[in-house]
């Protein structure tokens, strides 16, 4: 989970970043000015920035001059814009932008662009627990489950494998519960929300890893959750 700024003067662009990124588990701050950007970037020092080259006040371009003046462009930023020319694009590059997305931003495109810029933003490496294994064996269904840990102490010092234990045997005894007596249609249903629970439950609420772990377009997996009235936010801000 990382720190982003969207800087971005159109209300339903940064509504609609900060969705998505949310989805992914990101804490997200919005300013629609040069003015807010400055002033969230000196109260939250933001794992990454999402910055708009137009706007009204200060533009995108000038505000990354002043930043890399002043020393504070210590973290990645990635410009938007749906009318700039090449020339700014690679004006904004050499100031020492890390990307540039053109409007309307794809997703996969914006999703890869900040994948990058966060692994580029590297920290002290930690050391890392040992990984647990834990493995809950139903003998009567023939069904084991394994799940993996592997965790720094600054994230996970009031946790241990007992976590996986719990989460397992819940989503084991749900599916144990499932009932063959329902119609068809049901049963399915039923069956299909532990399934997405479980998997929303393991990556953490990302969407993308479990569009990717359950083989679905993103927004088939949208679509498809809302139907089974399954929430994905909840999976995501469990303080991880």
């Amino acid at each position: 989970m990382a720190n982003i700024l969207v800087v971005d003067d159109e209300m339903g662009i940064r509504e609609l970043l900060s969705e998505i990124l949310g989805d992914e588990g990101h804490v997200v701050q919005l300013a629609e000015n040069a003015q807010q950007a400055r002033e969230a970037r000196a109260q939250s020092r933001p794992d990454l920035v999402l910055l708009d080259i137009w706007m009204p006040d200060t533009d995108g371009v000038t505000l990354l001059k002043e930043w890399q003046r002043d020393g504070l462009l210590t973290m990645p930023v990635i410009m938007m814009s749906g009318h700039a020319t090449i020339d700014t694009a690679v004006e904004a590059t050499r100031i020492g932008a890390l990307n540039f997305l053109e409007k309307p931003i794809a997703l996969q495109k914006l999703l890869k662009a900040v994948q990058q810029g966060l692994t580029r933003n590297i920290e002290v490496p930690r050391p890392v627990v040992p990984v647990a294994r834990v493995n809950v064996s139903e003998t009567t269904s023939n069904v084991v489950a394994t799940t993996q840990f592997s965790a720094t102490p600054a994230n996970y010092e009031n946790r241990d494998f007992s976590m996986g234990n719990h989460m397992l045997q819940n989503h084991q005894h749900s599916f144990n519960n499932l009932s063959f007596d329902l119609p068809l249609r049901e049963a399915r249903d039923a069956f299909e929300r532990i399934y997405f629970e479980y998997h929303l439950h393991r990556e953490g609420g990302s969407m993308t890893r479990v569009a990717e772990k359950t083989g679905l377009e993103r927004t088939h997996l949208y679509r498809k959750l809302k139907q089974l009235g399954v929430e994905s936010v909840k999976y995501g801000k469990r303080g991880e």
